[in-house]
């Protein structure tokens, strides 16, 4: 009997596995269908994962599902708008990242947050979210009770902002040129950023996209600045995200090769689908007990961050 009950339950979770795998295959099918928006895969995703229905071994995949999007995205630019966006989002990029680190740093004393969680939620208020996070945490060389705080916090937002952000821009009756450069520098992750940009229009798409990959740029500066301010620990190699610059790349070339438009076309459709697949990916990886883990002076710094800065750059754009 020993011996059919240790069998049985290899092929149990065998069974299990299979059954997750058709079920997140067939999700991720329907996300490629035109009706399925970032919003609603992002919260199919959110329910799976409530209910318990987790594919740990998928969700590896997301970031590399997430960049490989944004390239395949950058075919469907114009270079010209890409140039006007990023002249016109230079001034409020600068401003912006150096007001947030600075807020955030003040906000940490007064909440009592930790000095390496203030300074990742800050950094990835400021820039890019996670990948900021991932780019920092090895110069602070922080805790990983640290980086999944800081991490958590900067994803429920993130979820919370695909939602907020369009619904407030549609009630303010905020133009298509407005709404992205405001989704580019008050919501953290590029993910969301697209997602919300996607969901408002196809003119807030492209700038959101932009604004936000120029400056997730800031990358770099802002880790030399951090390796100064944290003289004492080791240096550390600073991660560059590639895929930025292999979205530029792509633009360039869709631009100067315009003969293969109707392939270029396929390549931007097909990231504009797969941004819905990760989307799903990131809601189907956020669970109660992490939000609780996180815990609530960690919340309430990233919570008075973003909004501060979400209504401030909102201000300055619409006077």
């Amino acid at each position: 009997m020993k011996r059919l009950t240790t069998i049985s339950v290899p092929v149990e979770i065998e069974r299990r596995n299979e059954k997750l795998n058709w079920l997140y295959f067939v999700i991720i099918g329907v996300c490629f269908l035109p009706f399925v928006s970032p919003a609603i895969a992002l919260f199919i995703g959110i329910v799976l994962s409530l209910i318990g229905i987790k594919h740990e071994s998928l969700h590896n995949y997301t970031s590399k599902v997430l960049q490989l999007s944004i390239v395949l995205m950058g075919f469907g630019m114009s270079l010209g708008e890409v140039i006007t966006a990023s002249k016109s989002g230079f001034i409020e990029t600068v401003f912006s990242v150096t007001t947030v680190m600075l807020l955030g740093i003040l906000l940490g004393k007064i909440f009592g947050v930790e000095k390496n969680i203030t300074l990742l939620i800050a950094s990835g208020t400021a820039i890019c979210g996670g990948s900021a996070i991932a780019a920092v945490a090895p110069i602070l060389n922080s805790k990983s009770y640290q980086n999944s705080f800081a991490l958590i916090v900067v994803f429920v937002l993130n979820a919370v902002a695909l939602f907020l952000f369009p619904f407030v821009g549609h009630k303010l009756g905020l133009s298509q040129e407005v709404f992205g450069n405001w989704a580019a520098i008050s919501i953290h992750d590029t993910s969301s950023v697209v997602g919300a940009g996607a969901i408002y229009g196809e003119k807030a798409l492209q700038i959101a996209t932009t604004v936000k990959l120029i400056r997730a740029l800031w990358i770099i500066p802002l880790s030399l600045v951090v390796v100064f301010l944290n003289k004492g620990s080791e240096k550390k190699r600073i991660k560059f995200p590639w895929f930025i610059l292999l979205f530029a790349l792509a633009i360039v070339f869709a631009n100067f090769f315009p003969s293969f438009n109707t392939s270029y076309a396929h390549f931007s459709w097909l990231g504009r689908r797969g941004m819905v697949v990760a989307l799903f990916l990131i809601g189907s990886n956020i669970t109660i007990k992490q939000i609780k883990q996180s815990g609530v002076k960690s919340f309430a710094l990233g919570i008075t961050l973003w909004a501060v800065i979400a209504a401030g750059s909102l201000f300055f754009l619409t006077r």
